[in-house]
């Protein structure tokens, strides 16, 4: 998995509105005889910031200028929607793998607590972004049987381009078995004749993870 966040050579970074540009976008056309600009700028001033700002109660910030109840209304959802968002993003898992350790963010804590082995395969496209986390096996304490067919079968039916392997080891302790390195080749091979890059095998545990990458098995 390669690194993430670097920019297309050319390509502008976006250029972030302020916080007065975004408070004019909340505020227009509800401000009676008085300009977007006007209120929000009498609001930055009143208060400090946008986050200051969307935190106030509605009877405060009615008490600025231009601000009615349709502004006051307006920016309470304002706040309401970057709340949820926020719950949102903190229970979704992570869409773009860069490496091991976000295959261990994303399932380590659920994985971890499973008392036998599960095998899944993570889908991606071809920028690593995550497409479907599929369950391909469930096995016994300390073993899982894996098929190829069974792997590959799920990633061409969603057109993955490649996929990482990852299962736990209920024990707890991911360092992996020879059974574990034997299932690694297999499954490298099968993928490479299907175009189907297997990118890495991450191994879980309540004592960390190991990566057959970095390991130098892939």
């Amino acid at each position: 998995m390669g690194a993430c966040g670097n920019l297309v050579r050319g390509e502008l970074p976006p250029v972030e509105p302020t916080d007065a540009e975004l408070l004019r976008m909340l505020v227009s056309g509800g401000t009676g005889p008085f300009s977007a600009g006007e209120v929000s700028t009498a609001l930055l001033e009143r208060f400090g910031s946008l986050a200051e700002v969307l935190s106030e109660q509605p009877w405060k910030l009615a008490t600025v200028i231009g601000v009615g109840t349709r502004v006051a209304a307006r920016l309470r959802a304002a706040r309401e929607i970057g709340k949820r968002l926020q719950v949102h993003e903190s229970r979704a898992p992570r869409l773009h793998l860069c490496g091991p350790e976000d295959v261990a963010e994303l399932l380590t804590e659920e994985m971890s607590r499973l008392d036998r082995e599960h095998f899944r395969a993570i889908l991606l496209n071809t920028k690593n972004r995550i497409i479907g986390i599929r369950t391909i096996s469930i096995g016994s304490l300390n073993s899982s049987v894996v098929h190829a067919r069974e792997v590959f079968k799920t990633a061409v039916a969603e057109s993955a381009q490649a996929i990482v392997l990852v299962h736990n080891h209920p024990s707890g302790i991911p360092d992996p078995s020879p059974e574990d390195l034997m299932v690694t080749e297999r499954l490298a091979e099968a993928g490479k004749i299907l175009g189907i890059e297997v990118l890495d095998h991450v191994i879980l545990g309540s004592q960390g993870y190991v990566s057959l990458k970095e390991l130098g098995h892939l």
